[in-house]
């Protein structure tokens, strides 16, 4: 963590809820909670004035949802990290969150205490998600697999995508990936995109999923 605390925007609608991860917050040294917003349109004009290094955000809203919200805030190139923290454990939004560009999915009825140690590992930067969804999504890409004739394909991938992939797999950001390798952000984004298509996945979780799942990612 930066010396300076990471900052949190929470976009929720329900005012018990934020106002709950506020108070579990500022008993750390090294987050702060920069806002807060009620619905999508605020939390996307908050977004863009604070540049926060995590969003918190629901899934289910009314008037626009935290799906819609997360993809216009990609559009916008809001580089801040975006967590959806839901009630919902449906494949379905599941996997469109990861896919719109959601850097971590984590489930409302987590303890208190593993909420906020998930919260402070994406501010770092690491991928985070509810460990039961970890299980339903490599069910799903096992299944997706088998459905394909265009299955992943490790040995496709060139060296410098199979160290991506698996920096990505344990979890890294971009941002992380580039230090790490001593290479710029874009030359990361340029990798990911390449071997996302070379392995017809279609997020970074899927992609660190199946390299797990695999034993890729130990080199």
């Amino acid at each position: 963590m930066s010396e300076s605390p990471a900052s949190i925007l929470l976009i929720d609608d329900h005012p018990l809820l934020r106002q709950g991860i506020k108070q579990l917050v500022e008993m750390e040294d090294d987050m702060v909670v920069a806002a807060d917003a009620s619905n999508a349109a605020d939390g996307i004009r908050l977004a863009i004035e604070l540049e926060p290094d995590l969003i918190l955000m629901d899934l289910n809203m009314p008037e626009m949802d935290g799906i819609e919200a997360l993809q216009k805030l990609r559009e916008l190139n809001i580089s801040s990290r975006i967590i959806m923290f839901t009630v919902s454990d449906q494949e379905d939004d599941v996997v469109a969150a990861l896919r719109a560009g959601a850097d971590g999915y984590l489930l409302k009825d987590m303890e208190p205490e593993d909420m906020l140690a998930r919260v402070k590992q994406a501010a770092l930067g690491k991928m985070v998600i509810s460990d039961r969804l970890t299980t339903l999504l490599a069910e799903a890409l096992r299944s997706k697999k088998s459905r394909q004739s265009d299955r992943p394909d490790f040995d496709s991938l060139t060296p410098r995508e199979k160290d991506i992939l698996r920096l990505i797999a344990e979890g890294l950001s971009n941002k992380m990936i580039a230090r790490k390798l001593d290479i710029s952000d874009g030359t990361v984004k340029v990798h990911v995109k390449h071997l996302l298509k070379k392995l017809n996945l279609h997020s970074r979780v899927e992609v660190a999923i199946w390299a797990v799942e695999g034993g890729l990612h130990k080199g």
